[in-house]
């Protein structure tokens, strides 16, 4: 197995779950994708993960999955692994998204709940068997109930542990009691992730070994010092910088996501804001508390940010003035004389 490989098996700390840039046009922005993995890779991400819910994975054709992997597997250049995201409610799409990714470079596989089926847990058992048997890249589970309505049970997760290439979860249920329940059932090198940034140190606490974040994706700083601080003991310094990123989080999921931290990485001059329909972008009240949540951490935490402070401060402060004058004479126009 190449190093790469190793790597994803000992998969920890801090992975961005990157968002797909659009253009006017409503197509792929490769230009903008390839900049902001390289910026992630340069911040210390510990893995790209592409096509997934942040990605607006349900929103993409095939092709565009395969392009988006294919930009992000040659800016990583084998720095840091690529996990493609190839989930499907449909066992037979997923395979083929999985074979499509290891044929366009991908590293290991991220696969979702099956959403809508409704599938028993002995049908989600023989979907992810099936999966993982048609193709020879790691697989990831991704247990996001509040998507998907139909969650994976513990004794399912521990039956699939068992199996051949699949090596770990990405838990985006909140519960952060259920690393210390699955780890005497999966083992030490089955990886533990978890996919809610709001519970993500918690989850780290009970025995997780990362996060695949959305938070990430705009502070990538401040999430990588505070996983850090936690595995070298330093737990109040751990608690310190968990409170700016809990500020961040709140921030960035009052909307449906991907559309907040777009928006988000729009300050930065990093990507256009645009989500793809049926998603539409914030309204202005939304990117006034967003925009003011930004420029206060940026004026803490410059050297965390995704971009340098000069850029990212003054675009953020502008839209924020800008957005806040708009919602002002919207609030003023609105209200009724008083008696």
């Amino acid at each position: 197995m190449s190093s790469i490989g190793r790597h994803v098996l000992k998969l920890s700390g801090y992975a961005p779950a990157l968002p797909t840039p659009f253009d006017d046009d409503d197509r792929v922005d490769g230009a903008a994708f390839a900049r902001l993995c390289d910026r992630q890779i340069a911040a210390g991400a510990s893995a790209l993960v592409v096509g997934g819910t942040t990605g607006e994975a349900s929103s993409l054709s095939d092709a565009e999955h395969r392009e988006l992997i294919r930009i992000a597997v040659k800016v990583s250049n084998r720095r840091v692994p690529v996990i493609a995201g190839t989930g499907s409610n449909s066992t037979a799409h997923a395979i083929d998204l999985g074979k499509d990714a290891q044929a366009h470079g991908a590293d290991a596989l991220l696969s979702v709940v099956p959403y809508y089926n409704k599938p028993t847990q002995d049908g989600l058992y023989a979907h992810f068997c099936e999966i993982a048997a048609a193709s020879s890249l790691p697989l990831i589970l991704y247990d996001v109930p509040s998507r998907t309505v139909c969650a994976l049970a513990d004794e399912t997760i521990a039956r699939l542990a068992a199996v051949p290439r699949i090596i770990g979860l990405k838990d985006a249920t909140g519960d952060v009691a259920r690393p210390g329940r699955l780890r005497p059932r999966v083992g030490t090198d089955f990886r533990l992730l978890s996919g809610d940034d709001a519970t993500a140190l918690g989850f780290i606490a009970q025995g997780g070994d990362g996060c695949i974040s959305v938070t990430s994706n705009v502070a990538p700083g401040l999430c990588r010092s505070m996983f850090l601080a936690w595995r070298h003991g330093e737990t109040k310094r751990a608690q310190r910088v968990s409170l700016a990123v809990a500020q961040l989080t709140a921030a960035l999921f009052r909307n449906p996501n991907p559309v907040p931290v777009k928006y988000a990485l729009s300050l930065f001059a990093l990507m256009s804001p645009r989500p793809r329909l049926p998603l539409v972008e914030l309204d202005s009240r939304a990117k006034v508390e967003l925009a003011g949540a930004l420029a206060q951490l940026c004026e803490c935490h410059a050297a965390s940010m995704i971009d340098k402070i000069g850029r990212a401060r003054e675009s953020a402060m502008a839209e924020w003035r800008a957005e806040a004058a708009i919602f002002s004479r919207s609030k003023i126009g609105n209200s009724s004389p008083r008696e």
